[in-house]
């Protein structure tokens, strides 16, 4: 089965969460075909969650947490990664619940 190209999945998720409404945004725009994606997870009480796209033991893809804490840590490392990788995605959803629906069927593409 072909995968999906980095760029479709986002548009398609942002219009995801915004069918749910759920406000998010593209914080850095990655590469078009190949860019890896990061999620942040913006409850809105300073703190923050960071998502990322990877492979468990049987080989799929799923979404782990890489890292939480205050909102300023996570935009560091954000930074960090962005400093390694020019190429990857950063998507920051805000919403007061936590929602994400990076759980939801469809979205592990």
């Amino acid at each position: 089965m072909p995968r999906l190209t980095a760029g479709f999945w986002v548009h398609a998720y942002l219009r995801r969460l915004t069918l749910a409404n759920i406000s998010a945004f593209i914080v850095h725009k990655g590469d078009e075909t190949a860019g890896a994606v990061l999620v942040k997870s913006n409850p809105l009480t300073g703190s923050a969650t960071l998502f990322q796209r990877v492979y468990n033991a049987e080989g799929a893809r799923i979404w782990a947490e890489l890292a939480s804490g205050l909102e300023p840590e996570m935009d560091q490392i954000i930074a960090k990664q962005r400093g390694f990788d020019p190429d990857i995605w950063v998507i920051e959803v805000e919403d007061r619940m936590g929602r994400t629906l990076l759980d939801e069927e469809g979205l592990f593409g």
